[in-house]
């Protein structure tokens, strides 16, 4: 569903992301790790059209999408769930809502979607009507991933969604993330916890420093010596 060729990608003349290929297939729950500063957030961005590729080029479905402004990539059936989640937190949890289902305003399309993700988190329609910025951060985590699902996207972005979670928060929000990936939709998940990251996931690259430096199955990266040694030691 989703590749990189040879993909770099700079800020000004600082080069962040250097010949990065990887592939995402339909279905599958893929995970980029890597420490912070490795171009995670970054890559992302450029997926998103946010920030442009300097060379290489990126694909979705078999269609080349690196030259589309971001609202025309959202609108192929990308969404993301951005780190930090950014919600509008004056806003309710039905108004955050609404401003992930921007591509189709019908009323009746928008209640269908609402309702669909209700069903998914409970907890939101509980407190459809409270603010963002009163929730808790469980709570929030919740709606982002919401916010993002009103789209109805067939690639879900999901960057560090764990940041700053308790870990009983933690638990909770990868079994969301491995629910939605089941009901359909294909994501990948950039990601610091590498341990509960590679117990979803089916696929995972390693990046550090702007470089695809590892890259297989879940299976093959948790057993990986370079995997262990950095993420994985106890």
């Amino acid at each position: 569903m989703l590749e990189l060729r040879e993909v770099s990608t700079r800020y000004g003349p600082i080069t962040v992301l250097r010949s990065v290929s990887l592939a995402v297939g339909a279905g599958q729950l893929a995970c980029l790790l890597g420490p912070n500063g490795a171009g995670k957030t970054t890559l992302i961005r450029t997926i998103l059209g946010i920030v442009r590729p300097v060379s290489g080029s990126i694909w979705l479905d078999g269609a080349r999408i690196d030259r589309l402004r971001p609202h025309q990539i959202v609108a192929r059936g990308v969404a993301v769930v951005p780190e930090g989640r950014r919600l509008f937190p004056k806003m309710t949890v039905e108004e955050n809502l609404r401003m992930g289902a921007f591509i189709e305003w019908a009323p009746a399309d928008f209640a269908a979607r609402r309702d669909h993700v209700f069903s998914l988190f409970p907890r939101l329609a509980e407190r459809r009507r409270q603010s963002a910025a009163t929730m808790s951060g469980g709570e929030q985590a919740m709606l982002a991933m919401g916010r993002a699902l009103m789209s109805r996207p067939r690639l879900l972005l999901l960057d560090e969604p764990s940041l700053g979670l308790a870990p009983v928060l933690v638990e909770q929000l990868f079994a969301m993330v491995q629910a939605i990936n089941q009901s359909g939709t294909t994501v990948f998940l950039v990601e610091q916890n590498a341990r509960k990251t590679l117990e979803i996931a089916h696929h995972g690259f390693l990046l550090q420093k702007g470089e695809v430096v590892g890259a297989g199955s879940a299976e093959s990266l948790r057993r990986s010596e370079l995997v262990r040694h950095a993420y994985l030691r106890t």
